[in-house]
């Protein structure tokens, strides 16, 4: 006989413990956060291929806040990443600012992209509400 307690018919108590395994939940919780973090940042991106011109100076400010305009060297327009017709730049400008609640735009614009084509995409910009410009251009040496 065991030295166990026994219940008020006689059997011996084995009564089983049901828990819930917490550790494979978590791992697969963390493993989710992790590819959420990864695709949040990438979606930053301005979804072109540009290749920006270097500049000794940034001026560091929340992405979050700003609208993103990119030219290609081509001249396809993306507005906050999304690729846009020339004929719907305007509304969709206007709409992302108004959306994300900003006055404030930055023209990231390839190296040999048309310089006349940028100044149209600012007058655009100026035109749906945007007060705020800035030219992106990465951190570097330039070319003089």
């Amino acid at each position: 006989m065991s030295m166990g307690r026994l219940s008020e018919s006689g059997d011996d108590d084995d009564a089983i413990v049901a828990e819930i395994n917490m550790t494979p939940m978590i791992d697969i919780m963390l493993v989710l956060l992790i590819i959420f973090m990864v695709s949040s940042t990438a979606a930053l991106e301005s979804g072109m291929d540009i290749e920006l011109p270097k500049t000794t100076l940034t001026n560091e400010k929340k992405e979050a806040e700003i609208l993103v305009i990119s030219l290609s060297k081509d001249g396809q327009i993306a507005v906050h990443g999304k690729k846009v017709k020339t004929e719907d730049v305007k509304r969709s400008i206007a709409s992302t600012l108004k959306e994300l609640k900003t006055d404030s735009v930055i023209l990231e614009g390839d190296t040999s992209a048309n310089l006349g084509k940028a100044i149209e995409i600012m007058d655009m910009a100026k035109v749906a509400g945007a007060k705020n410009f800035s030219i992106a251009a990465e951190e570097g040496k330039t070319k003089l």
